[in-house]
């Protein structure tokens, strides 16, 4: 039996069977290096673009990142293929997987979703499939409106079928289950011998979105915000009565179906979505081809609703009836049901057990998108409250959702609570678990500005002035920081690096030892990682400036997983050179020596001598860093930052930083132009650089 891939299915449709294999797909690509994904029966396999003529199970699966196919390698056969010849369709469908294996460690098999194959026979031809690819099954049950000993039941009735038709089930996991039962059905499903696992029911992934709706009532958008569309509906309400009894029913997410003519109704709402406090609408559907006469249109243009606001030809039946069979789907761009299924498969899925079961190996190499999972798995598994300065920054926001949502930390965005969370639901987002802060709160204020005035008497500050100052958001983050408000900051999407880490120095300061504040970027390579300082902080550092750089990046270095061996570079290496520049070199690489007697370093040496060991063989033989370096110390910012970005650019490495260190306690700075997996990165390194109770200046 192949291990090396597993082979999802279920005896029924609508078990979340998609959402389990994007868990499933998740784990894996922690571990192997090359993850594939593979569809032995679509509903087609078309090669155009449009939407309808594609697999979104398929699609959803193949944007993952660490997942490299194209869509039709992905593709067995179709329905329609099975229909016309059975043992045709699956000698095609063991070619095009067998194909599909060969460029991967492991395949993700994604069964059919009995949509067109007779339900009775469908389990026994999946089981049928798997046999012949070698693939162990894991079978998925759904539990809803069934009780535990109904799912225990069908579980064993399925687990039979597959073994009678000679596949080898290899775990069971029972989905959809009522929140309230889920222990009761892990007991029951502990008689089936296998390993199994119970995940709740969460009606937010079934949900559709606001783009949908508009389709399926055949409608066009009139007035507000486009990108609001994606937003998730989560309940709805035919508006036809008076304004004051439909305000007592609208809920948060709520889509709202109201007569095109009734103009009042129409400008209430959006008056009433726009009030602080008052629930946030997913949208408005204006049916009966009717619509506000011109001064109520004016008015409601001139109120330039964000608000989505629809428009249809159909009556209030029709739009109701069609709104309500629509049903939400977990796609690739529903970034918090992504979120939210991985979250639930993660608290309910004991990972480990299961790649113990399929047998996958770990790697010896280390690839970009499996140091990104080792940084949340790390943060999440001792959480930490990090402060978000920038509430306003609607990635903030996105990345604050995805963080909560895996519980990486517990989050504390600053900014005015009503705003801030009214955005988060208009973009729907989910940041309820995240503590909203105003950086005006009065007791806040004077509680930071009595100490920073302490902190900067010598400067001459009053208590007057400090009010002023800790309102700012960077000052007031770092100010938690210091008082034990927080336990890090990450801030620098909306502000230059200098606002976001100036109030660390005056405030956090620096380890003890080390006199300057430095920074480095992880380097993920294609099979390794890297560490590279100092190139974003210190533009032309002296040898003991450089000596602490070094020291601080070693211990960041071993704080995330990195052995390390330091080079101190130069443009030459060993006694071969000189002047200024390389002198400065050679004493930094002294200082090291001095102060980390047990650090592997080496120094004046040239890039490619510590980096390639044929070259470390004529330069420096003997060498206990040249060609197996992992530390890399620039000279100066100028070369530190170009030669981070060159590699960036030209190597494709995933560049993960500036990282900060050599301070107290941890603040990290983003780049203006970072994008939310950078922001949730970023978060990450700080809570760990938290959960070591400093951000790891000199070890000593």
């Amino acid at each position: 039996m192949n291990t090396r891939s597993v082979y999802i299915t279920s005896p029924e449709g609508d078990t979340g069977k998609s959402t389990v294999a994007l868990g499933v797909l998740d784990q894996l690509v922690r571990r192997a290096t090359r993850v594939g994904v593979f569809r032995p029966v679509a509903r087609n396999t078309a090669r155009g673009d449009a939407a309808e003529d594609r697999d979104y199970v398929l699609e959803l699966l193949l944007a993952h990142d660490g997942v490299d196919l194209a869509y039709e390698d992905a593709i067995g056969v179709t329905y329609e293929d099975v229909h016309a010849d059975p043992d045709a369709a699956l000698s095609r469908i063991l070619s095009r997987y067998h194909a599909v294996a060969a460029v991967c460690d492991v395949v993700v098999v994604i069964g059919t979703d009995y949509t067109d194959i007779a339900g009775p026979t469908e389990l026994a031809f999946n089981a049928r499939v798997a046999a012949n690819l070698g693939s162990p099954v894991l079978l998925v049950v759904s539990g809803r409106n069934r009780d535990a000993g109904g799912i225990r039941q069908l579980a064993e009735v399925s687990v039979g079928e597959l073994q009678a038709n000679h596949a080898q089930p290899v775990g069971v996991i029972a989905n959809r289950c009522t929140p309230t039962d889920l222990e009761t059905v892990r007991s029951e499903l502990d008689a089936l011998d296998l390993p199994s696992w119970a995940i709740p029911d969460e009606p937010f992934l079934t949900a559709p979105t606001v783009q949908a709706m508009m389709e399926a009532v055949d409608g066009r958008l009139v007035f507000g915000d486009r990108e609001l569309l994606g937003r998730e509906v989560l309940d709805v309400l035919v508006g036809a009565m008076s304004l004051e009894h439909l305000l007592e029913r609208i809920t948060d997410g709520a889509l709202i179906i109201t007569p095109g003519d009734r103009a009042e109704l129409l400008i209430g709402l959006i008056a009433a979505h726009s009030a602080p406090g008052f629930p946030s609408i997913a949208g408005i559907v204006l049916n009966g081809g009717f619509y506000p006469p011109p001064t109520s249109a004016d008015l409601i243009a001139d109120l330039d609703p964000r608000l989505p606001v629809i428009r249809t030809e159909m009556g209030t039946f029709r739009t109701a009836s069609a709104a309500s069979r629509v049903r939400g789907r977990v796609t690739k761009d529903s970034q918090r049901k992504i979120d939210t299924a991985l979250a639930l498969f993660e608290q309910n899925v004991d990972g480990a057990t299961l790649l113990q079961h399929l047998d996958v190996p770990r790697p010896d190499t280390v690839t970009p998108l499996m140091f990104e999972y080792e940084l949340l798995s790390r943060a999440r598994a001792d959480r930490k409250r990090i402060v978000l300065p920038e509430g306003s920054d609607d990635r903030i926001l996105r990345a604050a959702s995805t963080l909560l949502g895996r519980q990486v930390a517990d989050l504390v965005i600053l900014g005015e609570e009503p705003e801030v969370r009214s955005r988060a639901i208009e973009l729907g987002l989910n940041i309820e678990a995240a503590r909203i802060l105003s950086p005006h709160d009065p007791a806040y204020v004077d509680r930071f500005a009595a100490e920073y005035t302490r902190l900067r008497a010598h400067k001459g500050m009053t208590v007057e002035r400090a009010r002023e100052i800790v309102t700012d958001v960077s000052y007031f983050g770092t100010m938690m920081v210091h008082m034990g408000d927080a336990d890090g900051m990450v801030s620098g999407a909306a502000h230059t690096t200098a606002h976001t880490i100036r109030p660390s120095f005056e405030i956090i300061k620096t380890v003890p030892g080390v006199s300057v504040v430095s920074s480095v970027f992880l380097m993920c390579l294609e099979d390794r990682v890297l560490v590279y300082g100092d190139c974003a902080v210190n533009p032309d550092p002296s040898a003991t400036e450089l000596a602490d750089i070094a020291i601080s990046s070693a211990a960041t270095a071993a704080q995330f997983g990195v052995n390390p061996k330091v080079a101190m570079l130069s443009y030459s290496t060993g006694a071969s050179g000189s002047g200024a520049d390389v002198e400065k070199v050679r004493d930094a690489t002294a200082l090291v020596r001095e102060r980390s007697t047990d650090l592997f370093v080496e120094g004046p040496i040239q890039y490619d001598a510590a980096v390639d060991a044929s070259v470390a063989a004529s330069k420096m033989p003997g060498s206990d860093v040249a060609g197996k370096a992992t530390v890399f110390i620039f000279p100066d910012l100028n070369t530190g930052n170009n030669t981070y970005k060159a590699v960036q650019r030209s190597a494709g490495a995933v560049a993960v930083g500036p990282v900060l260190q050599g301070l107290n306690k941890p603040v990290n700075d983003l780049s203006r132009g970072a994008l939310v997996q950078d922001i949730v990165n970023t978060v990450a390194i700080t809570a760990i650089q938290a959960q070591a109770g400093t951000s790891q200046g000199d070890p000593a």
